[in-house]
């Protein structure tokens, strides 16, 4: 029964993980303003939105090759492994290469949940909430003095592909666990 619950939860995983990738992670917004009087001067100095997938992307267009790299390795690519393999040792619980399997991903579990730690590395670094911030500034020109303030905001905002990452891997830890655990109950006689 925990071996098939494990399955349910391993597939619900992965229908969480395509979200994951392809939503937006995050939104980035940094806006400048300068007030001249009574006029005022504004421009987006960010605007974007990035799913895991189009951070890789654009980080691999920017020649950051090593950075794209790992986060696709960390967050994509060793969660699609371990999801085949949690599938692959449900499968071949009677084999007895299931048992071997869920010992072995249990062993690199520590690896999995490195996407873990990428996003949150990555949110960290990008989540930059910072209030507004306004400085008044004076030019003398031909004994005219004028004045100005300039403004900066920045404002970041998690998007819906960082709650359904999340779920993935929360999901995918239980089940692998899960498995782990249910194999490591079936009698050795069982596994053959």
């Amino acid at each position: 029964m925990l071996r098939h619950l494990s399955l349910g939860m391993n597939l619900l995983a992965l229908g969480l993980f395509v979200p994951g990738i392809w939503l937006p992670m995050f939104a980035l917004k940094s806006e400048m303003g300068a007030w001249f009087g009574q006029g005022r001067l504004t421009a987006d100095l960010v605007d974007k939105e990035l799913s895991i997938l189009q951070t890789v992307e654009e980080l691999w267009r920017d020649d950051r090759l090593l950075v794209a790299a790992l986060i696709f390795f960390f967050s994509v690519a060793i969660p699609v492994v371990k999801t085949l393999l949690v599938s692959l040792a449900w499968y071949w619980h009677k084999l007895g290469k299931g048992r071997k399997l869920a010992d072995w991903i249990a062993a690199i579990g520590k690896w999995s949940m490195a996407d873990v730690f990428v996003v949150a590395i990555f949110l960290a670094v990008l989540s930059t909430d910072h209030a507004e911030t306004t400085t008044t500034q004076a030019i003398n020109l031909f004994g005219l003095r004028i004045d100005f303030e300039i403004s900066s905001a920045t404002l970041s905002t998690l998007g819906p592909g960082f709650y359904y990452f999340v779920g993935y891997c929360i999901l995918s830890l239980a089940a692998s666990q899960l498995l782990h655990f249910s194999l490591r109950r079936q009698p050795a006689a069982d596994q053959m």
